[in-house]
């Protein structure tokens, strides 16, 4: 009876990797680790974003697709933009940033 129990978590595990892997594969975006890895850099951009003083207080909208971070919202002046864009660039994985930013 254990055995089988066993047996059971081993092939729900099982099933649930490989349909996690197939929706990556099928959807034309990311296997499940670079999933993990973007959003581990979506959170680090954004922590560090929302640290700074002088941005905490804008809206800003940070994504990531295999490392590439697109900044999306709105600053108060092209200096705060660049600022963003700086922390971005700064975080480990970031291969590169999109500035969609609009100064308001």
């Amino acid at each position: 009876m254990k055995n089988l129990r066993s047996f059971s978590s081993f092939l729900v595990i099982g099933i649930l990797g490989l349909s996690l892997g197939a929706c990556a594969m099928f959807s034309g975006r990311e296997t499940t680790g670079q999933y993990v890895d973007d959003t581990t850099i979506t959170t680090k951009v954004k922590a560090q974003i929302f640290d700074d003083p002088a941005l905490k207080v804008l809206q800003v909208n940070v994504e990531t697709m295999k490392g590439v971070v697109q900044l999306s919202g709105f600053v108060d002046s092209k200096q705060s933009a660049g600022k963003a864009i700086s922390i971005a660039r700064q975080v480990k994985g970031v291969v590169s940033v999109k500035d969609d930013l609009v100064v308001r």
